[in-house]
C-alpha cells in the first residue's frame, strides 16, 4: 500500500498559508481596522519567517497586538476554510492508479480535516490517519500511525510511505521495512536534508510522475 504524507507532498503547503494569509487580510481589517495585514505576513513568509509571522506583521504595522489577538489571529487562521489545490502531478497519479490508499500527517486535526476536505482526497484516500486526534506524542515518528497502516493493509505487498520531511518522516517507517520516498518540491517548507542515514529515505524524487518508476528500481533493490 502507498501511504502519503499531506502538506508538501500531496500539495504545497504555502499555499495553505498564503490562503489563511488571505482570510486574516478582511478578519484584521474588520476587527482591528487595520490595512494590509495579509500582504505583510506573506512578505514575511517569502523572507523566510515561520514562527512570529503575526507578531512581526502586527510590528510592521504599527500595531502594538497583544496575546490575545495573537491567540486569535493563529485560532483563526488554522479554522479558516482553505483555498488550495493537489499539485498538478499528485492529481495525475491518484486519478491514473487504484488504491488503497493511506495517508498519514501531523498537525491539529480540525485544520488537516479541512485541508482534505479542500482537496478531495476521499475520492481517492480510504484510510486516513492523522494523529493530532490522538494524545500528544503519537505525532511522527511515532510508529501508532504506521502499525495501523499495516493493518489495514491488504495484499501483502511492500508498504511505502512518500513524504517530504526527512526529519521526522522516514526514520520509523524505513526501520519497519517500509520503502520510503522523499519527494522534494520547489517552494516546500521544511530543510529536504536528512541529518543520518536513518533519516533519509531509501530514494527521492520531484514529481510523483517519477513515483512507479522509482517503486519498480527500490524494488528490485531490496529483494
Amino acid at each position: 500500500m502507498i501511504v502519503f504524507d499531506l502538506d508538501d507532498t500531496l500539495y504545497l503547503e504555502r499555499e495553505f498559508a498564503f490562503s489563511g494569509y488571505r482570510f486574516l487580510d478582511g478578519w484584521v481589517k474588520e476587527r482591528e481596522s487595520l490595512e494590509g495585514f495579509g500582504n505583510a505576513c506573506r512578505v514575511l513568509f517569502e523572507e523566510g519567517e515561520r514562527r512570529q509571522i503575526f507578531n512581526r506583521a502586527l510590528e510592521r504595522l504599527g500595531h502594538c497586538g497583544d496575546s490575545h489577538l495573537i491567540a486569535d489571529l493563529v485560532a483563526a487562521y488554522r479554522g479558516h476554510p482553505p483555498q488550495i489545490a493537489l499539485a498538478p502531478d499528485a492529481a495525475r497519479f491518484l486519478e491514473r492508479h487504484r488504491g488503497p490508499f493511506g495517508l498519514i500527517t501531523d498537525g491539529p486535526p480540525e485544520t488537516q480535516n479541512a485541508k482534505i476536505v479542500a482537496l478531495g482526497l476521499d475520492r481517492w484516500i480510504e484510510n486516513i490517519r492523522k494523529t493530532g486526534d490522538w494524545p500528544q506524542g503519537y505525532g511522527k515518528p511515532h510508529p501508532r500511525a504506521y502499525e495501523e497502516m499495516e493493518g489495514l493493509a491488504a495484499g501483502g505487498g511492500p508498504m511505502v510511505y512518500v513524504a517530504d520531511n526527512p526529519a521526522k518522516d522516514f526514520v520509523t517507517p524505513k526501520a519497519r521495512g517500509w520503502i520510503t520516498v522523499q519527494i522534494r518540491r520547489a517552494g516546500a517548507v521544511h530543510p529536504p536534508h536528512a541529518k543520518d542515514d536513518a533519516h533519509a529515505a531509501h530514494v527521492e524524487i520531484t514529481s510523483l510522475d517519477e513515483l512507479d518508476g522509482a517503486l519498480t528500481v527500490q524494488t528490485v533493490s531490496m529483494k
